[in-house]
């Protein structure tokens, strides 16, 4: 690891990653899809609008797994 990474607290680094990490996700001309990707999203959505299912919370399908095993 990076030594001058090593001296900043965890709290730090923390905050650092989450920077780099806003600084990145704001920055959507960098994340462009591909068409493949759009024609899915797009695929996904009008699926979707014909189910009207909302699916269901991660917190209640990782209790059910839990249940299971």
């Amino acid at each position: 690891m990076n030594s001058k990474l090593q001296m900043l607290s965890f709290d730090e680094r923390i905050r650092l990653v989450e920077d780099l990490w806003d600084s990145i996700a704001s920055d959507q001309q960098a994340l462009a899809l591909t068409t493949e990707q759009k024609a899915e999203l797009d695929r996904r959505l009008d699926a979707y609008e014909l189910d009207k299912k909302r699916g269901q919370l991660a917190a209640d399908v990782v209790s059910r797994i839990r249940r299971r095993l």
